[in-house]
């Protein structure tokens, strides 16, 4: 499974020293059917730990998720800071999913090739489908 992160999930991860090995964690819980929750049109919200610390006072991450196939980490927020995505935020998420789960593998490297998308790197090992 292909692992991407858009330009504003990156500079949050970044910022908040999220590992890529927590994203592919998140991920494979995923693709396993361990989903935190489902909202539903490939937009799941996946809970990912804190650097030194548990997932439940860690962070909230939107996944545009097709199993199996790819997913694309868009949006994070901090327990702390907020408790949740607004309804119209989650609709947002989920016209947002319709267009990125449908790019085609030329699409996708061009938006790579312009830094507006980055690509998780494996560990060496296939993300569980």
């Amino acid at each position: 499974m292909r692992i991407f992160k858009n330009a504003w999930f990156e500079r949050f991860a970044r910022k908040e020293k999220i590992p890529d090995t927590a994203i592919r964690e998140a991920v494979e819980r995923g693709a396993k059917g361990q989903i935190d929750a489902d909202l539903g049109g490939g937009v799941l919200k996946q809970r990912v730990a804190r650097p030194g610390g548990g997932k439940s006072k860690g962070y909230r991450t939107i996944i545009l998720f097709r199993g199996g196939e790819r997913a694309f980490f868009v949006y994070g927020f901090a327990k702390s800071s907020r408790a949740n995505i607004g309804k119209d935020e989650e609709q947002q998420f989920k016209r947002m999913a319709k267009h990125v789960l449908a790019l085609t593998d030329e699409q996708i490297a061009v938006l790579l090739a312009r830094k507006q998308l980055t690509e998780v790197e494996g560990d060496g090992e296939e993300v569980s489908k």
